[in-house]
């Protein structure tokens, strides 16, 4: 059997198992197939997902699913303006010894898990937040001089509340471009609201089970990187993001005036990860121009901002790319 036969039956067998985790995780987190898609897009790529939404629209309840049926060792920290970067990544305790000697031992964080639930980031001092900064780029930690490995794989699935804003420090742009994806948690439409009441009000709840290994989630993310793309979604993708840096000869008139800065090479990997998860998760064999559509709102909107003056006027980052990609040659036609 030829290689890409080969690769063809790994897709297809590793499309079935996440059709298995999807229908697992929409058990407990009901609804909201977006949401589940892009949160598994950010774990198969080995990245991280910042979830935005107001609380009690079920971001606990998905990351605590996600944690079960992917298989993955999972801690939870409450982010708060007095939490310290030593409660996250741990500290060095004196202890005395029975022969009386004095000796330093490590006790480790609740950040050395395999998936992060850093619950309400943005409430923790700026001081705090840089704690995580090392160890979602480098996957380690370092603490008294000495480099610490995290669990493999690693991931952070963070919460933002979009609305309340007092008593919090906005994240900074080298943390926000570290998170793969941003994703947008709305409200439930009117039948799956009344789908999580009828299965969350009675004596009993559904429960998740799992389908994944930490050792298959490595496994999967090694053969989303095999996924081929096609010449036409790579330079897609490179139009895409070079056209909302506003100093680049292909952006718009209106990203000239909107825009302070754009996104840098770390979008375009993202886009070129990403696409390939979505592929997978809609049981496709290669990404199509449509994936990055599809992805360039969740991927782009936290790695550029608008100026001063285009807040004021109320424009938004996800209007921007959208009205972007609709007036885009070849892009504006995919869509």
């Amino acid at each position: 059997m030829t290689e890409d036969a080969n690769l063809v039956i790994e897709i297809e067998s590793l499309c079935d198992k996440l059709g298995q985790a999807k229908e697992a995780i929409t058990k407990r987190f009901i609804g909201q197939e977006r949401v589940v898609d892009l949160t598994l897009s950010a774990l198969l790529c080995g990245g991280h997902g910042l979830l935005i939404g107001l609380p009690g629209l079920g971001k606990t309840r998905l990351v605590d699913t996600l944690s079960t049926v992917m298989g993955l060792n999972g801690n939870r920290v409450q982010f708060t303006p007095d939490l310290m970067p030593a409660d996250i990544l741990g500290s060095e305790v004196l202890e005395k010894a029975k022969g009386g000697a004095r000796e330093f031992r490590f006790v480790p964080g609740p950040i050395f898990c395999q998936l992060l639930m850093a619950d309400e980031i943005n409430r923790a001092s700026p001081r705090t937040q840089s704690a995580l900064l090392q160890a979602m780029q480098e996957k380690k930690v370092t603490v008294a001089g000495a480099d610490r490995p995290l669990d493999a794989p690693f991931h952070v699935l963070a919460t933002q509340n979009p609305i309340e804003q007092e008593g919090t420090y906005p994240l900074p742009e080298a943390q926000l471009d570290r998170f793969l994806v941003q994703i947008d948690v709305p409200y439930p439409t009117r039948d799956t609201e009344k789908d999580i009441l009828l299965a969350t009000t009675g004596v009993a709840e559904e429960e998740a089970h799992q389908v994944f290994s930490a050792e298959e989630l490595i496994a999967a993310q090694t053969l989303l990187r095999r996924i081929p793309v096609g010449e036409n979604v790579v330079e897609m993708i490179l139009d895409l993001v070079r056209t909302f840096r506003p100093q680049d000869p292909s952006a718009s008139e209106a990203v000239r005036e909107s825009v302070a800065w754009g996104p840098g090479p770390r979008a375009a990997q993202a886009l070129m990860m990403t696409v390939r998860a979505q592929a997978l998760l809609h049981g496709r064999l290669a990404p199509s121009p449509q994936d990055v559509i599809d992805m360039a709102v969740p991927v782009l909107s936290h790695r550029m901002a608008l100026t001063f003056v285009a807040r004021a006027r109320g424009e938004t980052v996800g209007d921007l790319i959208r009205e972007t990609l609709a007036g885009m040659d070849g892009i504006g036609a995919a869509a």
